[in-house]
């Protein structure tokens, strides 16, 4: 997707309600692939929806399931992509509080900054932020993954069961509230971390891993730069050897 790619189908924010947009993105005929992940399924031709009139809507891009692909330029407001459970999206802007909350399926750049609750609940997909992020990400996250190239506000990962969470700057307090099996790759600093968490060195099997996910948020950055936040109950099992027998990121 590149900016002088001649879209498909063009929609104007300012002339349709986010229900209306919901509508007109449905009705697009798209033929959806079988037994595809969603990387791959994001380098597939499908149409291209350019979105205009960016004004900071509320509920931009809710519920949005059809196999489209998206480019918007501007700001959207709170809870953009909620719920989303498209294929693949390039916001050049920032956005709100509740981006992506519950998202399911797809890719999400975005290359500005987010507010409180990015990646709330998410369960699958990969959502990227460029800038910086507020407080709460990925709270109640089950699944997919989550990258901020800057910083995150207090309280990322709290209560987070399940994905990925990396950050390249600093945190702020309480990081990793309640982490269950998640891990958390931090670049920088955390003000502090929550209790029964603990800051640890990257292994070498993780520093495979966090590359490879790097690569596919195109966010450069080198795996051995990360320390990981994980439950200190996890590292001493890792250290007794249950981690190299039953590895939680297969």
């Amino acid at each position: 997707m590149n900016e002088f790619e001649k879209p498909d189908f063009t929609f104007d924010l300012t002339k349709l309600t986010s229900g209306e947009l919901r509508q007109a993105i449905a009705a697009i005929d798209v033929d959806p692939p079988h037994a595809m992940s969603d990387s791959s399924a994001a380098e597939e031709v499908f149409p291209l929806v350019r979105l205009t009139g960016l004004q900071r809507q509320d509920a931009a891009c809710m519920r949005w399931a059809n196999w489209v692909r998206v480019h918007a330029v501007g700001d959207l407001g709170d809870f953009a992509f909620a719920s989303f459970a498209g294929i693949d999206v390039r916001l050049e802007g920032s956005a709100g509080d509740g981006v992506c909350e519950g998202m399911r399926r797809g890719v999400v750049r975005i290359t500005g900054s987010t507010g409180c609750g990015l990646g709330a609940a998410m369960i699958g997909g990969t959502l990227a932020v460029y800038g910086s992020a507020g407080p709460r990400v990925g709270a109640a996250m089950r699944g997919g993954s989550i990258f901020v190239r800057g910083d995150v506000g207090d309280d990322t990962g709290a209560g987070a069961l399940a994905g990925t969470i990396v950050v390249g700057g600093d945190a702020g307090v309480n990081l990793g509230d309640g982490l269950n099996n998640v891990t958390v790759f931090l670049r920088g600093k955390a003000a502090s971390l929550a209790p029964g968490v603990i800051d640890v060195p990257i292994r070498k099997r993780e520093e495979v891993r966090l590359g490879l996910l790097l690569m596919s948020a195109s966010i450069r950055g080198k795996p051995g730069e990360f320390r990981r936040i994980i439950p200190e109950a996890r590292w001493r099992a890792e250290e007794a050897g249950a981690g190299e027998v039953r590895p939680n990121w297969r």
